[in-house]
C-alpha cells in the first residue's frame, strides 16, 4: 500500500486552500457535503424505534465510489469536515458509506476553526475521533424535522392546499411574522403634538422639547391646545432651570456571531441572511475568515496579541487598551466552534481581497474585520449634556452630547452613542441664565404601530427566544420566501394568505408545534444530548408518540381551511366577473372569482404609482423565484429599469427635469 495520507473535506473551495500548504504527501479530497441522508420519497425513520434510514442518494453514488477508490491507496485518512454537528455527522458518514475500519489503517478526526497552515497542522499533529455526542445530536435535529415535516406536510395537503409544507422551526417563525402583522393591522394610531423650541445662547443654536408643566409630564392632543401653548410661552423669558453633563462611556461590540454578523450585514450592507453565509463560507473556506458558524464571542490568544499589535503599529497606544478586551457568551449553551467569526490575520486588510473576489465579498470581510479590530480598542468617550428650560410654568427639555474621544468609533463607526435625530451637543448654560427663543414650531403626530419584522431583527428575535441555532436562521428564513409564506418588500417580511392559513390551522390543532417555547425546550434538548446527558432516540419518543396520535386525530376530523382570496377592481374580460389574486405554486397571479364556471387567469403585477424614471412607462413590483420583490418597467424588454428599492424620488426628479 502506497505511503498516501488521505484529507477529506465536505467542499471543493477547502479542498484546494489546503491543498496550497499541506505537504505532497496528502492528498485532499472533498466529499460534496454528505454522502448519506434519509431518502426523499419516504418517511426514512422506523416509527417503533426512531432508527434512521440512510441512504446514499443517486447524485452521490459516483462521488462516493471515487471516495473509494482514493481510500483503497492511501496508508492513513483524515476526516476535517467542519467542527459542528453538521460536520461531526458529516464525518461519521463517511465513516460507514466508505467502509472505513481502524483494522486497516489509522482514521482520525481533525477539527480547525481557520484554515491557515498553522491551525491545519496543529491540528493533524493532535488528531482526534469522531464526537458521538454531536452525532447524536445531529440525528436528533434531522430525525426531529423529518417527523414534523412528513408528517404535518401531507396533512396541510387535505386541509388547506396541495404543495404546502411545515417545519418545526420554520413554523414557528411565519408565526411570529403572521403575529406581528395582526398587531400592526389591529393598531389604532392615537394623535398627539410636539412644540419645540428653537433657542440661542450666544451664536450657538440648540433645541428644547416641551415635556412638562409644573412638573408634571404633559401630552398635547390636537393642534388647538399645541397652539395655545405656543402663544402663551412665546412672550415669556426661557431661563435655564437645570444643566447638567455626564462623562460616558461606550464599549466596543464584541466580535461576530452567526447571529450578529447576519444582522449587522442587513442592517449595514442590505444583504440576506442567505447571502450572508454564502459570502462568508467562501471567505472562510479560502482561508480568510474563521469557521462562520458560531455562538461564541470568544478570540484566540494569538489572535488578540496579532490584533493589539496591529492596533498599536496603525492607530497608536490611545487607541489599545492596557489589558486585552474580553467578552462573555450571551447564549444558554454556546458551543459548535469555539471562536467568534474573525480574520485569520488582522494584517489582511479588505482592499488585499479586492482582486480576488466579488465586492460583496470584500464588503462582508471588511465588515467582520472592522468588528474584530475595533472589539479591541478603546472606549468612546463623551459628554452626555441635559438641559431643563423653564418659561413660566412650562418646563423644555434639551440632550446633547460632546464626543471627547473617538477610540473604537474611529474603526467601526456607524454609531451615534444613542444620540437621536437633531440631538447636537449643546452650549454649556448656567443655572438662571436667559436663553434667546427664535421660533416655536409645533408638529402634529401619530402613535405608530409594531415595526415589521426584517431579516435582521427575525433573527433577533428567534436567538432571543432560544429557536433555532446559527445554523438554522439563513435556511429558514429562505425556505419561508421559498415557499411563499412570506414576501420581503423593501425590506420588510410580510405574510401572504397562506401564511395565514397554514398559522391558523396549526395553531389550532398543534398549539405545541407553534409555540416559540416547546421550540426552545425543544432545542436545550438537542443540546443536552450534544452534552451526553441525553440519548436522543427516547427524548424524541416523548415527543413523537403523542405528536404521531394527534396527526391521525387531526387527520379525521380537523376542519377544512379556506385560503381567503383578495379582491382586485380588475374585470373578467371573458366573464364581467371580479379577478381575485390567488397564490399558485410561482407565485401571485390573477384568477377569475367565478371559477370553475370561468377559467380565466392571468399573470398578477403590483402597478406603483410613478412613472418610470427611464421611459416615463409604467412601473410595477415582481417577484424573483427566491421570494424578493423588485421595481420594473412594464415596457421590459424594450426599457430595463429595474431597482430594489420604490423609484418614487427617481420619478419624481425625471419629471421636474421633464418639465
Amino acid at each position: 500500500m502506497a505511503n498516501k495520507k488521505l484529507v477529506i473535506v465536505e467542499s471543493p473551495t477547502k479542498a484546494r486552500t489546503l491543498s496550497r500548504f499541506l505537504p505532497s504527501t496528502y492528498t485532499i479530497v472533498s466529499s460534496f457535503g454528505h454522502i448519506r441522508d434519509l431518502p426523499k420519497s419516504t418517511l426514512g425513520v422506523e416509527e417503533e424505534t426512531l432508527n434512521p434510514e440512510y441512504v446514499v442518494p443517486r447524485d452521490k453514488k459516483k462521488v462516493v465510489t471515487s471516495l473509494k477508490k482514493e481510500v483503497k491507496t492511501s496508508s492513513e485518512v483524515f476526516l476535517a469536515t467542519d467542527p459542528d454537528r453538521e460536520g461531526e455527522a458529516i464525518a461519521w458518514h463517511l465513516l460507514y458509506a466508505l467502509g472505513l475500519n481502524e483494522k486497516k489503517f489509522p482514521i482520525h478526526r481533525i477539527v480547525f476553526h481557520e484554515i491557515t497552515k498553522d491551525a491545519v497542522t496543529q491540528s493533524l499533529e493532535h488528531p482526534s475521533v469522531i464526537n458521538d455526542k454531536l452525532v447524536d445530536a445531529q440525528q436528533a435535529r434531522r430525525v426531529l424535522d423529518r417527523l414534523v415535516g412528513y408528517k404535518l406536510s401531507p396533512l396541510l395537503w387535505r386541509k388547506v392546499r396541495r404543495g404546502l409544507s411545515a417545519g418545526r422551526v420554520q413554523s414557528v417563525a411565519v408565526r411570529l411574522i403572521v403575529d406581528r402583522q395582526r398587531e400592526i393591522d389591529a393598531f389604532k394610531p392615537e394623535e398627539y403634538w410636539n412644540l419645540t423650541a428653537v433657542l440661542q445662547k450666544d451664536t450657538t443654536q440648540f433645541q428644547a422639547k416641551l415635556s412638562h408643566k409644573k412638573n408634571e409630564k404633559i401630552e398635547i392632543k390636537n393642534g388647538e391646545d399645541a397652539k395655545k401653548i405656543a402663544d402663551e410661552v412665546s412672550t415669556l423669558p426661557f431661563l435655564v432651570e437645570e444643566y447638567t453633563e455626564k462623562k460616558l462611556q461606550k464599549h466596543a461590540y464584541p466580535p461576530f456571531t452567526t447571529s450578529t454578523l447576519q444582522q449587522a450585514a442587513s442592517n449595514k450592507l442590505h444583504f440576506s441572511s442567505k447571502k450572508t453565509m454564502m459570502l462568508a463560507q467562501s471567505l472562510y473556506e479560502e482561508g480568510y475568515i474563521t469557521y462562520m458558524r458560531t455562538d461564541s464571542v470568544t478570540l484566540s490568544k494569538e489572535s488578540i496579541e496579532n490584533t493589539r499589535s496591529f492596533i498599536m503599529q496603525t492607530y497608536g497606544e490611545k487607541y489599545l487598551p492596557q489589558a486585552p478586551q474580553l467578552y462573555k457568551v450571551t447564549s444558554k449553551l454556546a458551543q459548535e466552534a469555539h471562536e467568534a467569526i474573525r480574520p485569520t490575520n488582522p494584517l489582511t486588510t479588505a482592499d488585499k481581497l479586492k482582486d480576488s473576489f466579488t465586492r460583496d465579498h470584500t464588503r462582508l470581510y471588511e465588515l467582520i474585520w472592522k468588528r474584530t479590530v475595533a472589539s479591541q480598542m478603546t472606549s468612546n468617550e463623551y459628554l452626555s449634556q441635559q438641559a431643563k428650560v423653564a418659561a413660566g410654568v412650562y418646563q423644555f427639555r434639551a440632550q446633547g452630547t460632546k464626543q471627547l474621544f473617538d477610540g473604537w468609533l474611529s474603526i467601526y463607526g456607524g454609531d451615534k452613542n444613542g444620540q437621536k435625530e437633531n440631538e447636537k451637543e449643546l452650549p454649556t448654560l448656567q443655572k438662571g441664565e436667559q436663553v434667546t427663543l427664535l421660533d416655536l414650531p409645533f408638529e402634529q403626530k401619530f402613535t405608530q404601530p409594531p415595526s415589521q419584522y426584517t431579516e435582521a431583527s427575525l433573527i433577533k428575535t428567534l436567538e432571543e427566544k432560544g429557536i433555532g441555532r446559527p445554523s438554522t436562521y439563513a435556511p429558514t428564513i429562505s425556505t419561508i420566501l421559498e415557499r411563499q409564506y412570506v414576501e420581503k418588500k423593501e425590506g420588510k417580511l410580510q405574510p401572504t394568505v397562506l401564511a395565514i392559513a397554514v398559522n391558523d390551522f396549526l395553531t389550532k390543532y398543534f398549539p405545541s408545534i407553534v409555540d416559540t417555547g416547546f421550540t426552545a425546550e425543544m432545542e436545550d434538548t438537542l443540546d443536552d444530548i450534544a452534552n451526553g446527558e441525553k440519548k436522543w432516540q427516547s427524548e424524541l419518543m416523548k415527543f413523537y408518540e403523542p405528536f404521531r396520535k394527534l396527526v391521525s386525530t387531526v387527520q379525521e376530523e380537523g376542519e377544512r381551511v379556506k385560503i381567503q382570496a383578495q379582491e382586485t377592481d380588475e374585470v373578467c374580460e371573458k366573464c364581467g366577473g371580479k379577478m381575485l389574486i390567488r397564490i399558485g405554486r410561482y407565485g401571485k397571479f390573477l384568477a377569475c372569482s367565478n371559477f370553475p364556471t370561468c377559467k380565466n387567469t392571468k399573470t398578477y403585477e403590483e402597478k406603483i404609482d410613478v412613472p418610470c424614471p427611464k421611459c416615463g412607462g409604467t412601473i410595477v413590483m415582481r417577484r424573483t423565484k427566491r421570494g424578493k420583490f423588485f421595481y420594473g418597467c412594464k415596457n421590459y424588454p424594450k426599457c430595463d429599469f429595474a431597482s430594489w428599492t420604490k423609484p418614487q424620488k427617481q420619478a419624481e426628479d425625471a419629471q421636474k427635469e421633464a418639465v
